[in-house]
């Protein structure tokens, strides 16, 4: 019996857990919405105690005073003790981690996972700047028309390109060479360098040759980066090092798949916070609206209007996964037919949000204990 309690209450808990943290999620786009606060609380330790019991026994029969027969009398029961700690997220660390903007390793991570970089890039970044113009960016807000119209352009010419399967998102690996001479330098000194570096010596030359392979910055290109040479990798990540953690370049050239339209530049990432507080302007302040491609850009699979469509109600909606109510009005994630956008985006929000919160304070309990 204990294993399949145990069973049920892990499944019950995790439930619970996962309904909590979206239903914040929810909260907070509205807090956005409404120009309040944000504000997150998590589940820090869950110890549930269970407790069984089984009683047995005998009674005489009911067969009036002749009767000499016993009947034997059994019981059991089950009590539950959870106790649920609660931890408030907020202090530096987490604000920080909730203002710092999305670094270019998690833009790539998510990629790999086979997201849609449209609704990645829709989600996370902030803007892009082409490369040659250093005055212009494209920001990605619905307010700034012009820009935002070529912003969702330029991500959707990346979604056609990875549609067909030719969307490149790897690190600029090449071979990093300097040389020593070996007058200040003998062979014991290069006894403890890492494993990854390797040093030749050049009796011709007189100098110690030094070589190390190097995995330099991400580029997202449409054509493999492994076949320019190592030279061509090495200017390229210089270029790209330029660049802070929290924007990744792009390199798309003609020749290649989505190459009619040749496009250079780099995105820059916001931070979780300015997502919820873009979503949140989304619901009716500053909407979006819908956008073509480029005309040099392939067919798209999808193109949705909003990164994620919300409802607004007084009343609570039917047929939603979840609903929160905030000052009177009602929220929830739209429901759709056909391709499940909306509810990719908030799966995806919810991944950027365990990827920004911090571990929470555990209190040494064990999460489930059962005793007989």
């Amino acid at each position: 019996m204990a294993p399949a309690t145990l069973e049920r209450a892990t499944l019950a808990y995790d439930q619970s857990v996962t309904d909590l943290t979206s239903r914040q999620l929810l909260l907070n786009i509205a807090r956005a919405h409404q120009h309040l606060p944000i504000h997150f609380t998590g589940v820090a330790n869950i110890a549930a105690s269970y407790n069984f019991q089984f009683s047995a026994g005998a009674t005489p029969a009911l067969t009036g005073s002749s009767g000499t027969a016993l009947v034997p009398v059994f019981g059991a029961g089950v009590g539950e003790n959870p106790t649920i700690s609660i931890v408030p997220m907020e202090g530096e660390e987490f604000t920080k981690r909730l203002l710092a903007p999305f670094s270019e390793t998690k833009l790539i991570m998510l990629l790999r996972q086979g997201v849609d970089v449209d609704l990645l890039l829709r989600l996370m970044a902030s803007e892009f700047r082409p490369d040659g113009e250093e005055s212009i960016s494209f920001h990605n807000l619905p307010a700034d028309h012009e820009g935002y119209s070529q912003f969702r352009r330029v991500v959707l010419h990346l979604s056609s390109i990875q549609d067909r399967n030719r969307l490149y998102f790897e690190p600029l690996n090449f071979e990093h060479r300097w040389t020593l001479p070996a007058d200040g330098v003998k062979a014991e000194d290069l006894k403890d360098l890492p494993p990854e570096i390797t040093a030749d010596y050049d009796a011709q030359e007189r100098v110690w040759r030094l070589r190390k392979r190097v995995s330099g910055r991400i580029l997202i290109t449409n054509y493999d980066p492994g076949s320019l040479s190592e030279d061509e990798r090495q200017r390229l990540h210089e270029l790209a090092d330029r660049n802070p953690p929290d924007e990744v370049a792009i390199d798309i050239r003609s020749g290649y798949p989505g190459g009619a339209w040749p496009i250079r530049g780099r995105f820059r990432l916001r931070s979780f916070h300015n997502a919820l507080n873009f979503l949140g302007r989304g619901v009716a302040e500053e909407s979006e609206y819908p956008v073509e491609p480029d005309p040099r850009t392939p067919p798209v699979r999808e193109n949705p209007m909003s990164t994620l469509a919300l409802l607004e109600s007084d009343s609570e909606p039917d047929g939603v996964d979840w609903s929160v109510n905030l000052n009177g009005r009602y929220y929830a994630v739209r429901p759709e037919k056909g391709y499940p956008w909306n509810r990719e985006a908030f799966r995806l929000l919810y991944q950027l949000f365990q990827m920004t919160m911090t571990e929470l304070p555990r209190l040494g309990a064990p999460a489930i204990t059962i005793s007989k």
